[in-house]
């Protein structure tokens, strides 16, 4: 899947990918007020809206990306309902040759993370048939708990051709708290990167140059971000913090390769909610789709700019 994953890139000239991380107050009226119709402002209702909301994205950027990043909070917090609003969207957006990175963020030891990793890459056993739960393509994954935490993933990437993220420098304000004490003189997250570049040394697929495990390096930390693509130079990186967060274009130069590939940068509000901000206002609630199509286009000039592309 790694590979698919470079491939598309290169082929979308687009190194982006798409956080699908509904909120109700992203959502426009008319789809809300249509969903609320059939089903009530229930649980059922918010899911119907979160995934016709997603689809008409979906529908507007799929030829321009690689990937997108489905963040199963998002829908978890409907419950049953938006977990099936979420499979949905994982299952609509593969059908549309999408690569799909499963926000899962999660880090467990043992059975429960051999559950996690089945669930969401994998197949389950039951009886004499296996079937896939959420059948993403790649999961981020919470490296806190240690190796136990992370083996199960890689062992079902490695049956699944599938893949991992794993959190080494995360974007979010207070992420030195911990990630930046010093162990033995050096921070954390260098620590975290020299393990994730050990497991993926274990993890390489027949060909190509980059690893089934990745890490996550927010595009807040540029300088970290330096160091860290040193220490895992075949380690695709997931770079949140585009946009919204205040990431931009320049900051991402060296989270790639000389070869120009290496890195993936993840923007959600910044194109699913494109609508709402100024820049994209003239598209106005009803064309909201064609927003985020725009707001897609403008980061890729961006990176490419960057780039020197």
């Amino acid at each position: 899947m790694i590979n698919k994953l470079v491939k598309k890139i290169q082929e979308t000239n687009a190194p982006i990918v798409v956080g699908l991380d509904p909120m109700m107050k992203f959502i426009p009226k008319h789809i809300t007020d249509k969903a609320f119709a059939e089903y009530g402002e229930t649980l059922e209702g918010a899911a119907e809206a979160i995934w016709q909301y997603n689809k008409g994205i979906v529908d507007a950027i799929y030829d321009l990306v690689p990937a997108v990043k489905p963040q199963v909070a998002m829908y978890e917090q409907f419950g049953i309902p938006g977990l099936m609003a979420f499979k949905k969207t994982v299952d609509y957006c593969k059908e549309k040759g999408l690569v799909v990175i499963g926000d899962i963020k999660r880090g467990d030891i043992g059975s429960t993370s051999e559950a996690y990793a089945v669930g969401h890459l994998g197949k389950v056993q039951v009886g004499s048939k296996s079937y896939y739960g959420f059948d993403e393509d790649f999961v981020t994954v919470n490296p806190y708990l240690g190796s136990d935490g992370v083996t199960p993933f890689t062992k079902v990437c490695k049956e699944e051709s599938k893949g991992i993220f794993v959190l080494v420098k995360t974007s979010n304000p207070s992420s030195g708290e911990f990630q930046d004490r010093l162990i033995d003189g050096r921070p954390l997250y260098e620590w975290m990167g020299e393990k994730v570049a050990q497991w993926g040394a274990d993890c390489m697929p027949e060909t190509g140059s980059y690893s089934y495990v990745g890490a996550v390096v927010g595009a807040t930390y540029p300088e970290q971000g330096k160091i860290l693509r040193k220490l895992m130079p075949n380690t695709f990186i997931l770079v949140p913090g585009y946009g919204a967060q205040g990431g931009k274009g320049a900051d991402l130069v060296h989270f790639f390769n000389e070869d120009g590939l290496g890195a993936i940068i993840n923007s959600s509000r910044g194109i699913i909610a494109a609508h709402q901000q100024e820049k994209y206002a003239k598209y106005g609630e009803a064309a909201y789709a064609d927003a985020s199509r725009a707001a897609v286009i403008d980061m890729r000039e961006d990176i490419a700019q960057a780039l020197g592309k």
